[in-house]
């Protein structure tokens, strides 16, 4: 396990940082991610920590930005110590999808698969049992 994990798991409230998926639904821990890959210039800091489930962290993989599918313009993904999560993001009560509210939430969205038929349907699951948000 990650010697970081406790501190970065605790700061993040057990969820994914990305999409919010809660800590007790998986039957391993989250995984604690570099949000700016050391291979692109991030350093091994707790500031560049971030918890992230399987599903995020492997389609996040070295991004660091996207196409925003409104504008088609490059822009930042979402970075969980700069950025709000409420800011960005949206949970549709009825669908259980992730909305993205800006170009970098959007972006996020559509890079990290949030709602992919998989995710929706965990979601939707999590949110019966009252797990979810």
């Amino acid at each position: 396990m990650n010697p970081h994990y406790t501190q970065v798991a605790l700061r993040a409230g057990h969820r994914c940082e990305y999409c919010h998926a809660p800590e007790a639904v998986f039957n391993l821990p989250l995984e604690v991610e570099h949000i700016v890959p050391v291979s692109r210039g991030g350093d091994d800091t707790a500031a560049n920590w971030a918890l992230a489930c399987r599903a995020c962290n492997l389609y996040k993989a070295t991004h660091v930005s996207g196409n925003d599918p409104e504008s088609h313009v490059v822009v930042r993904l979402f970075h969980p110590r700069e950025d709000q999560w409420e800011d960005h993001f949206r949970i549709a009560a009825e669908s259980g999808e992730i909305e993205g509210l800006t170009p970098s939430g959007r972006t996020t969205v559509v890079r990290l698969g949030m709602n992919s038929t998989a995710q929706v349907a965990a979601r939707q699951q999590w949110m019966r049992l009252g797990l979810f948000p």
